[in-house]
């Protein structure tokens, strides 16, 4: 009766004629972590500029108001008053509109540059992985049919 092959001893050595390298793997996960800090960053950065244009337009907001609410001598100075705070109030919200189109200028320049370095991380890890995967698997091959 003819002998089966030991499958199990076959495998294990064709799967150590072509070992893997993990380190790839780990760097792709430092450079993964170390960019999504950046994102952090940039995003944490832009939240807080918007916090602080939201509380100075707040507290512009409330000082008109406390003018605007102040007893008066003639009915037609309520008038002056209520028109003379809408139009401070349009002025100061197109220049609160423009902070806040300038923090998400930023961030979009910001989120650009990093995703522009990334690609170009991408590509150089990818083609030196290549290169060394193809090496790898030149030598393992190489060693196979030499046996």
């Amino acid at each position: 009766m003819a002998n089966t092959p030991d499958m199990t001893a076959m495998l294990k050595d064709m799967m150590g004629a072509f070992p893997v390298d993990t380190s790839a793997m780990e760097d792709a996960f430092k450079n993964t972590v170390a960019m999504n800090e950046k994102f952090a960053g940039v995003a944490l950065e832009a939240a807080e500029k918007s916090s602080e244009i939201s509380s100075k337009w707040t507290k512009d907001t409330l000082a008109k108001m406390s003018e605007m609410s102040k007893a008066k001598a003639e009915p037609a100075d309520y008038a002056k008053a209520m028109t003379d705070f809408a139009s401070a109030q349009a002025e100061v919200a197109a220049e609160n509109m423009a902070a806040f189109a300038e923090v998400a200028k930023k961030v979009q320049m910001e989120t650009v540059e990093l995703m522009m370095a990334a690609g170009k991380d991408v590509t150089e890890e990818a083609q030196a992985a290549v290169k060394k995967a193809t090496n790898d698997v030149t030598a393992a091959a190489k060693k196979a049919t030499s046996k």
